[in-house]
């Protein structure tokens, strides 16, 4: 018994055609909203690529863009299918090439399918590439002097200010690096001498953070050096007033804006891949109502479209034999030549002993 299978009369065929036209170029300016959606992260995530690890989180909008960009094709061809299939003469030609077409519109689907899965998933790996990004980024923080990471200061400052966060975790991970450049040390103090030598590798570490940790909402002006040290401020304590400084930490603010932002692009993208699916079933119905016309020179006459000719079971069970055959069918072609091969060896050592 044929799988979700349906009448057909002249009038629904055109009608089912004529939707399925608008419907597909509908999805034409779906793919091109994708296509953007790409572009837009992939600009994002280039912003600040300094502070990623790896290039894995530009496999989204790389996706996206690719998706955009088939969608309006595949889409594009589906609609002029239709619009021919309303004249017999036209469509024709495109009768051969309409299972191969669905085969590949199935395939387009389930990587439409596996994106707006990925774009859920990606928190994971994104998170590991911010934190061991801007862990790397904020070593260079003091290297404005060094080609190649003269940028840094201005782009940690930047991030900082925009997002309005403080380090990688927090603003104690400041007092871990050495942010602050020996070009603006004075060597000579004895409080710099003494800051280096206890610090086991050589670097001047200091309990402040640099300003674009500060808050500009807070009353107070900013505490951005000797941050943990009550007796250097009036009235002052920092395990319990609040201080100054942004909390929130620039790994989990990246996170929470990209995330939501996937996450948003993904509710996106499986939309789509519903319209894509019901264009595609659609388009299967068509094709099999305009093939199941008994009269063909009777555009009248009704007829039956359907999605599977066969049952969902019938249909796996002869895709399995199928298979079989044709492993089968590579079985025997292999042996053939097998054998070929040893019968050209034994005729030079018959023709050697005569």
């Amino acid at each position: 018994m044929a799988l979700l299978k349906v009448k057909f009369n002249q009038k629904k065929r055109v009608k089912l055609a004529q939707g399925l036209w608008l419907m597909n170029w509908f999805s034409v300016f779906a793919g091109i909203i994708v296509f953007s959606m790409g572009l837009f992260l992939k600009i994002e995530l280039r912003k600040r690529s300094e502070v990623m690890d790896n290039s894995e989180s530009h496999f989204v909008p790389n996706s996206l863009i690719l998706m955009g960009i088939l969608s309006c094709a595949f889409n594009a061809l589906a609609g002029k299918i239709c619009y021919d299939s309303l004249d017999p003469t036209k469509f024709a030609k495109w009768k051969p090439l309409l299972k191969p077409y669905l085969v590949l519109c199935f395939f387009f689907n389930f990587f439409i399918f596996f994106i707006a899965l990925i774009c859920f998933l990606m928190r994971g790996s994104l998170e590991t590439t911010l934190a061991y990004g801007l862990k790397n980024g904020m070593k260079f923080y003091r290297d404005t002097d060094t080609p190649g990471r003269c940028f840094m200061k201005k782009t940690i400052d930047m991030l900082q200010i925009e997002f309005r966060c403080c380090g990688n975790n927090g603003f104690r991970d400041w007092f871990e690096i050495q942010w602050i450049s020996n070009r603006y040390l004075d060597f000579g103090s004895k409080e710099v001498k003494d800051r280096i030598k206890s610090n086991v590798d050589g670097r001047y570490l200091v309990d402040g953070v640099p300003f674009s940790c500060c808050n500009p909402s807070s009353p107070r002006p900013c505490i951005q050096y000797q941050v943990t040290n009550n007796s250097a401020h009036y009235s002052y304590d920092y395990q319990t007033e609040e201080l100054n400084l942004w909390n929130r930490g620039c790994r989990e603010a990246l996170l929470l804006y990209y995330s939501s932002m996937m996450s948003s692009m993904g509710g996106v993208v499986l939309f789509v891949w519903l319209f894509e699916v019901s264009v595609m079933v659609g388009l299967r119905l068509l094709q099999t109502a305009l093939e199941s016309i008994a009269n063909p020179e009777d555009p009248e006459c009704e007829s039956e479209g359907w999605l599977l000719e066969q049952s969902l079971t019938d249909t796996f069970k002869s895709a399995l034999e199928s298979l079989k055959k044709l492993g089968k069918f590579n079985q025997v072609d292999t042996g053939a030549e097998g054998a070929e091969g040893e019968e050209g060896g034994k005729t030079p050592a018959i023709s050697t002993v005569s």
